[in-house]
């Protein structure tokens, strides 16, 4: 993998992969099956919801997690990624930067290699650390958007 300084235009992160290796983690993720999706499920609305539904409906095992939810679209819904009762393939992560840190580092501990930090849930902190467990990594795209 290799870094690039990013543009002026975005300066959330400081640290880019290079366009051609997000495009081959981008394809390498949504061949995965299992996707935990961690964020706020309270209304339909919330980006986490949508992303859980598209998920979903498109074929994809999904597993909520929230603390404060037993069940999202029928589905279980877990405290936790250490509570899912399998290893996922990838981990969406649609949550606040500074809650991005706790659950990246969850994800270490169960064993998930691929995380996906939706646009605002990633920090400079949290891709570093990814890059530093050797957990691929994907940021400032959308899943939604890059399914289309």
């Amino acid at each position: 993998m290799y870094w690039l300084k990013q543009s002026s235009k975005d300066r959330r992160n400081k640290l880019l992969f290079g366009e051609v290796e997000m495009q081959n983690l981008v394809k390498d993720f949504l061949k995965q099956k299992r996707f935990a999706v961690v964020g706020s499920f309270r209304h339909k609305q919330k980006y986490a919801y949508q992303i859980l539904k598209s998920l979903k409906n498109s074929g994809y095992e999904v597993y909520p997690v929230n603390l404060r939810l037993k069940e999202v679209e029928g589905l279980t819904c877990y405290p936790s990624v250490k509570d899912i009762p399998i290893v996922c393939d990838v981990a969406d992560i649609v949550t606040p930067p500074v809650v991005t840190a706790k659950i990246v580092r969850e994800c270490k501990e169960k064993g998930i290699t691929r995380i996906w930090l939706q646009p605002g849930a990633e920090s400079e902190w949290a891709i570093r650390f990814c890059k530093q467990n050797n957990i691929k990594v994907v940021f400032n795209l959308c899943v939604m958007l890059e399914r289309i």
